[in-house]
């Protein structure tokens, strides 16, 4: 994959009030890293969480950017992968930023994709109650959707996401040209976040993502048009609902099932990544939508033929080693949209018309769980 020719770098503004914040998106920005932090924290010291991946390809520009802007800064690299998302890489990170003297003033950077986003995140809402957060999403899933709107946690053995904070970043830094090294597989994970967005409520960008799925792949300017597109969507709920007591819950499009096959699956990034997760879990939920008499079965085709076609898993029958309906549903119960026992999914009425569907029969779910396996 390839970035094509200079394009303008692109801000979408999140409108919080005294949190607001921009999201920086164009080629080139870990460079630009030091300048852009300390035009708005002059003076700070900083702590870059990141992995060891990351620590070996990126993170010596990242430096030198900060460097070069007066910001000192302390490295904190992690193992890569779900498993840093626990309480013990949590207690390690928040004792070296400790060790390191760094204030309340100072400011804890995320330099990786979403588990170094959430972790990072997560630190920085709690050492000293609280320091200064800057992401800077080095995967396009984190640059599309975790990066963005505050929401920051670890996992557990009930779940995934069950401990966190909300913690808005002072700063995002989605640098479009570092996609440039990610895998298929991984750039294909995050696409799952992009098309959602289009299946949540802009059904016309779904169909631009249809036609122009392989310009998004290769580079340029439509990668930055539907990574511009997913911010803007993303700050426009989060700006309306920032911790998800009302229709930010649609942003968890596909996330009911697919947070429960991650913990199924142990959080092992070798059977199954988040994105892949969540593109199954939108595929069950509209299929699911179709089983209840929502929409035509033909919706549920034209989403599962999408995604299959851009590389994405779309059957829970392609995870090898899957438990039962019945270990599933127990997960599903562990959801944090359950609200008094009662099972919350995001299903959809048509094409881009998803809704909030509360108190959804379990032995519905049971069952269509046990069709899908069989």
């Amino acid at each position: 994959m390839t970035s094509a020719g200079n394009i303008a770098t692109e801000t979408v503004h999140v409108s919080l009030g005294d949190r607001s914040y921009d999201i920086l998106i164009g080629s080139g920005l870990i460079a630009r890293a030091g300048q852009e932090i300390a035009s708005r924290l002059p003076g700070i010291r900083a702590a870059v969480v990141t992995d060891e991946n990351l620590a070996k390809l990126h993170l010596p520009v990242l430096l030198s950017a900060l460097e070069a802007a007066g910001i000192t800064a302390t490295p904190v690299v992690v193992a890569a992968g779900e498993k840093s998302k626990g309480f013990a890489t949590l207690e390690s990170v928040t004792n070296d930023i400790l060790k390191a003297r760094l204030e309340r003033g100072d400011a804890v950077i995320a330099f990786g994709g979403g588990v170094i986003g959430d972790l990072a995140g997560f630190v920085a809402g709690i050492v000293r109650r609280g320091m200064n957060f800057i992401q800077i999403p080095t995967s396009l899933l984190a640059q599309v959707d975790s990066s963005v709107g505050g929401k920051t946690g670890i996992n557990t053995a009930y779940g995934k996401n069950l401990v966190g904070v909300f913690n808005q970043p002072q700063l995002v830094l989605a640098d479009t040209g570092i996609l440039d090294t990610l895998s298929k597989r991984e750039f294909a994970a995050g696409y799952a976040e992009v098309a959602k967005y289009g299946l949540i409520d802009q059904p016309e960008f779904f169909a631009w993502l249809e036609n122009n799925w392989q310009d998004v792949f290769a580079g340029g300017a439509a990668r930055q048009h539907a990574i511009a597109t997913s911010c803007r969507a993303k700050a426009a709920v989060v700006a309306r609902d920032e911790r998800e007591t009302g229709d930010r819950a649609l942003l968890n499009l596909g996330h009911t099932f697919g947070h429960a096959l991650e913990t199924a699956t142990n959080y092992d990034s070798s059977r199954l990544v988040h994105g892949e997760a969540v593109a199954i879990g939108m595929v069950l939920a509209h299929q699911f939508s179709t089983r209840l008499g929502l929409i035509s079965e033909d919706i549920a085709v034209r989403v599962e033929k999408h995604l299959k076609a851009v590389g994405l898993p779309v059957s829970m029958k392609e995870i090898a080693g899957l438990p039962s309906a019945d270990v599933l549903m127990s997960y599903i119960a562990q959801d944090k949209k359950v609200s008094r026992g009662s099972l919350t999914f995001i299903l959809t009425r048509g094409l881009g018309q998803s809704f909030i569907a509360k108190d959804v029969n379990a032995a519905d779910v049971q069952a269509f769980l046990e069709d899908k396996l069989a």
